[in-house]
């Protein structure tokens, strides 16, 4: 028979909590310091308690001190003030189900999102890897004489062109940031694909170079909008055990995109008058549309920019079908419950950091926006900048771009024909797509942190290797063919290990690691950081081919060993975690009046909402 007893706790300070497991027969009782909560399980009934000094959060279930392992519903985080998940760092979240590819295909409505919005990267790889096949036409040339060998101006004009597109996405993933909070992740979709749009048509009847420049600055604001929200959209709609591969599915769409543009190029090129540049810019309108589609009529709101709303109820229902569970299954109250106590205290932490700006004015909504742009470089959330923009910096510094935009040149520095250039570089870029394919596989299971120590260290040793070849056999490759091969085999074995590691765990990261209040910012800064060092190394890798041949692959196996020690010193793990978690995980929130606050709006919530 189970018998109820009473548990008096005694207020200690602020609070006094005492937790307690009631399992059939037995009652066990301890206290934990100075504070302790009280947690129940019953198996069968439910035990009721009152507290007399004041209202005790009740669970189903507690974790003894060594728990052993559980799952499903049954197992439940354990509250203390100031957390939102498990005082015990050996028990496990909740989980939706298994991670990999099993977890994807039990999560199909997750997936179907994921799948339709990440269409954003398509268009972003498709529009970076167009312009590289379209600037060998010869049609394209006498359309536009200042890209071409008449001009004197030539490699400024091309430099001028193909960077109209990264300051324009630098542009478009800056203002993203509070666009997404302001009108939702959903519309600025939709925004983003519309003016992509415009700028692709504008440049499929571009009539002199002035006005294709111009167009592709308009084209680069939607991408970089787009390269900034759909990652974010990802993290905020899936289950901690299946994120980091979902959001995978952004840096596979990239990968996609640059394969399409390239063979569809190629194979264009034999199409009369104008057609064989015209055709390929007016085609990545066709997936843009689909998203557009996909955005209006299928792509939920974020339950988390909900919750920041103040839409509770909406946002329990959004996350209950993107669960595909009722909303009142214990894990999806639970992970609800947190992400309104997360959005509450982001709201009470930027009121207490700018009380001068409480009051409801244009002008302190302005100071406001300002101030929470310049909350992302202050304690608290500044080692989370550091990261994300950081993580972007290296993304394009160990060489990746490089290949992508001048991979023809590179070849040619390994001693490769012009036929041979063309066809390595379409294959070069399929041994990235197995390589984010195995990251779809592995992000989950063997972490963030993991992949990019080892993506560094063997990047890092293919390009030191092909440095050394190419300085000791470039002034005569033909009678060193099969160094020359194998240098061309090490380049496919750095796209695949990039693909793996340093091309989508970038994009993850950052999408995980800010707070509720500055989560879109933060993602922008980041983002930023990624166009801008998009852009230097399309300025300097030209350079470093012509002035120093293999010191280019010297230059950024230097920056390959730089992003390891970097990625081990400053990296933290993120493998599994609530977005509400990242305070953990960082550490930077760690003071005791800020840990209260968290754990008294915890409990306030659970209670509002009458979740146990």
């Amino acid at each position: 028979m189970l018998r109820r007893k009473s548990v008096r706790r005694e207020s200690v300070g602020r609070e006094s909590v005492g937790r307690e497991s009631v399992r059939r027969e037995s009652v066990g009782r301890e206290s934990v310091g100075r504070e302790s909560v009280g947690r129940e399980s019953v198996r069968r009934e439910s035990v009721r308690e009152e507290s007399i000094s004041r209202p005790v959060v009740e669970d189903d279930e507690i974790t003894p001190a060594n728990p052993t392992p559980q799952t499903g519903a049954s197992r439940v985080e354990s509250l203390s003030s100031g957390e939102i998940v498990s005082a015990n760092p050996t028990v496990a979240l909740d989980s939706y189900g298994p991670t990999g590819i099993r977890g994807l295909v039990s999560s199909r409505y997750v997936l179907l999102c994921t799948t339709c919005s990440a269409l954003g990267g398509l268009l972003f790889g498709y529009d970076q890897g167009v312009i590289s096949g379209i600037l060998r036409m010869p049609q394209f040339l006498d359309q536009f004489p200042e890209v071409s060998d008449k001009d004197s101006r030539k490699a400024l004009n091309i430099g001028v062109m193909t960077g109209m597109i990264e300051l324009g996405a630098l542009l478009g993933a800056f203002n993203e940031g509070w666009i997404a909070d302001k009108i939702s992740r959903r519309y600025s979709i939709i925004l983003a694909v519309s003016i992509f749009t415009l700028g692709s048509a504008l440049q499929t009847f571009s009539k002199n170079y002035e006005m294709l420049v111009g167009v592709r600055f308009v084209g680069g604001i939607g991408v970089g909008m787009l390269s900034m929200v759909v990652p974010l959209y990802i993290s905020e709609i899936s289950p901690p055990e299946l994120r980091g591969s979902l959001i995978t599915f952004q840096e596979l769409n990239i990968v996609f995109g640059i394969i399409i543009s390239f063979w569809l190029t190629y194979f264009t090129r034999s199409l009369k008058d104008n057609l064989p540049w015209q055709v390929p810019f007016c085609l990545q309108i066709i997936p843009g549309l689909l998203l557009a589609a996909g955005a209006t009529w299928l792509l939920p709101f974020s339950p988390r920019w909900l919750a920041s709303k103040g839409k509770e109820n909406q946002a329990l229902a959004v996350l209950a079908e993107l669960r595909r569970l009722p909303d009142s299954d214990p894990r999806v109250q639970r992970e609800w419950v947190g992400i309104i106590a997360e959005s509450t205290f982001q709201k009470q932490i930027l009121e207490q950091r700018h009380p001068n700006l409480a009051a409801k004015t244009w002008c302190n909504r302005l100071k406001l926006e300002f101030a929470s742009w310049m909350d992302c470089f202050k304690s608290g959330c500044l080692s989370r900048t550091h990261v994300g923009a950081g993580l972007m910096f290296f993304q394009q510094f160990v060489g990746i771009n490089a290949l992508v935009y001048y991979s023809p040149s590179l070849y040619k520095t390994i001693g490769h024909k012009y036929k041979n250039q063309l066809i390595i570089s379409g294959s070069l870029n399929i041994s990235q797509f197995v390589g984010v394919l195995l990251s779809i596989w592995g992000i989950d299971r063997f972490g963030r942190r993991s992949i990019l120590l080892w993506g560094s260290m063997c990047m890092l040793i293919c390009l030191t290797v092909i440095a050394t070849m190419v300085g000791k056999f470039s002034s005569d490759w033909p009678s060193h063919i099969l160094p020359s091969w194998f240098c061309v085999g090490l380049l496919f074995f750095y796209m695949m290990c990039f693909g793996a590691s340093w091309g989508p765990v970038p994009w993850a990261i950052p999408t995980e690691i800010f707070p509720s209040s500055l989560r879109a910012k933060g993602v922008a800064i980041s983002t930023c950081s990624n166009w801008l060092c998009n852009f230097i190394v399309g300025l300097v890798t030209p350079l470093l081919i012509e002035k120093t041949g293999f010191g280019t692959f010297v230059f950024f196996a230097v920056t390959c060993f730089a992003s390891l020690v970097w990625t081990y010193c400053i990296v933290p793990e993120t493998k599994g975690k609530l977005l509400e978690q990242m305070d953990e995980v960082f550490g930077d929130r760690a003071n005791d009046a800020e840990s209260e606050l968290k754990g008294a709006i915890l409990l306030q919530t659970r209670e509002r909402t009458n979740t146990d």
